[in-house]
């Protein structure tokens, strides 16, 4: 018994260890206030990246089967602050994903996805 709660423990200890270093969720995440949107939409994406000196930019996009806005922000490496917010103003109807990357000078070193909902015709 004493054997079987030993090893358990241990299991339970070294496991977050075993995290991949470098992964999505420690690189970057998205921020939202809510899922479901009227349209036209405004909506507000804060994005957390995890500052490194190896970040070159940050592109940020929300994407429909129709329609596709997106901006890219340049990064000053490990220098740069953590939260970055960006405004995608009118989005019309849809179903979006929202991306984030984070993107060094020769590949994507985080990516991370959300969806968002955006139904009807919203009143002013």
């Amino acid at each position: 018994m004493r054997r079987t709660t030993a090893f358990a423990l241990l299991a339970i200890i070294t496991t977050p260890m075993l995290a991949v270093r470098g992964s999505a969720g420690q690189i970057v995440e998205i921020m939202l206030r809510g899922h479901y949107y009227s349209a036209p939409a405004t909506v507000i994406v804060n994005v957390a990246i995890q500052p490194d000196a190896a970040n070159h930019k940050l592109l940020i996009e929300a994407e429909s089967e129709q329609f596709v806005r997106s901006s890219l922000i340049e990064l000053q490496g490990d220098g740069d602050r953590r939260i970055h917010t960006i405004q995608f103003k009118s989005l019309p109807e849809g179903e979006y994903t929202l991306r984030a990357e984070v993107r060094s000078r020769t590949e994507v070193r985080g990516q991370a996805l959300q969806t968002l909902t955006v139904t009807g015709v919203g009143g002013r």
